[in-house]
């Protein structure tokens, strides 16, 4: 059996790349976010945050044979568990990367961390808006706070992102929680009806909507200060292809099962 840490848009095409190949494969998402997952026998799926014990627990209770980790390419907690309770249980570990952004202009600043990044967009003195997720929202409330600047987040309509955003000291006419994918349209009338000056967002890539943000962001004169990917831990093959994650775990399905330490 594969087992598949998802949760992310690509995580529904995986799922049925591998159902179709014939592979069982658990998916495992940390909430119960709805995922676009094919109805198939092949197909199983549980929720919940696990450390790196539970995760070799999973792993060996549902005897994986390959670990294919596709979560978010910010979640850096998330790949570490997953390398390291791979790496405990000797099964090989998979990386689904998304291609960075390649664009690059003078409305468009790199920032390296959210601490950066909140610097920076308050430094415009404009409207913000963040489209960076429901996580690490205190580096922006505070500057924000502290610069006397507006302040909106675009967050997942889900209990547990708008309790982190009331948590970063959000109120609710500053919380837009909504489910994507969003249009270029979509993200054009929210930075006109809170006359939005400044975007922050991930480099997410396509999957994540980037393109889309940056459209809107052109189309209406926005300043985007856009949060690069974080270096990926060492010790995990990477794919940016279907063909070619399919491909590695077939190979390594191929090879005997018997590499599984008992926990």
């Amino acid at each position: 059996m594969i087992l598949l840490l998802g949760g992310t848009s690509e995580t529904g095409p995986l799922a049925a790349a591998f159902a179709a190949q014939g592979w069982p494969t658990l998916v495992s998402t940390a909430t119960d976010v709805a995922l676009d997952l094919p109805e198939d026998r092949l197909l199983a799926r549980r929720n919940g945050r696990l450390n790196q014990q539970q995760m070799e627990r999973l792993i060996q209770q549902e005897q994986i044979r390959v670990l294919v980790d596709a979560t978010h390419p910010f979640a850096v907690e998330a790949h570490a568990t997953a390398l390291a309770a791979a790496t405990a249980v000797t099964i090989p570990c998979l990386r689904w990367q998304r291609t960075a952004c390649d664009r690059h202009g003078d409305k468009i600043i790199q920032a390296t961390g959210h601490h950066e990044a909140a610097h920076q967009a308050i430094s415009f003195g404009r409207p913000i808006l963040l489209t960076t997720g429901s996580r690490n929202l205190l580096p922006y409330t505070e500057a924000a706070v502290a610069a006397g600047l507006p302040l909106f987040a675009r967050v997942l309509s889900h209990p547990e992102s708008e309790q982190a955003c009331c948590e970063a000291g959000l109120g609710a006419d500053q919380i837009i929680a909504a489910r994507g994918p969003f249009s270029v349209e979509d993200t054009v009338r929210l930075i006109q009806r809170y006359q939005i000056g400044t975007l922050v967002t991930k480099d997410s890539g396509t999957a994540g909507g980037l393109p889309e943000k940056l459209e809107a962001a052109r189309q209406t004169g926005c300043r985007v200060i856009l949060i690069s990917q974080p270096q990926q831990p060492d010790g995990c093959e990477a794919f940016v292809t279907i063909t070619e994650i399919i491909a590695a775990v077939g190979t390594h399905l191929e090879q005997p099962c018997n590499n599984l330490k008992s926990l």
